[in-house]
């Protein structure tokens, strides 16, 4: 049994994309250079993303900061009771 795991976060200044199998990170989205890194160790079989996930990571960030912002407005008025 494997676990695999995708992680995805996002704030107003920075985001997340990453895929991985049993605690190695097999895939990550580089925001500032524009493209997908595959840490990978080199005496492995290489595992490699079809092409399309950098755009995929970068579209899930827009859904994400777009969340974010309508989670802001919806809690805006939202008061905590002490």
């Amino acid at each position: 049994l494997h676990v695999d795991r995708q992680v995805s976060g996002c704030s107003d200044h920075d985001g997340e994309e990453t895929y991985n199998l049993d605690g190695e990170e097999l895939w990550v989205a580089d925001f500032i250079k524009k493209e997908g890194v595959e840490p990978q160790p080199p005496f492995i079989d290489h595992m490699t993303y079809q092409d399309g996930t950098y755009q995929t990571a970068e579209a899930n960030q827009q859904v994400c900061k777009t969340n974010l912002d309508v989670i802001r407005t919806a809690m805006k008025d939202f008061k905590i009771e002490d």
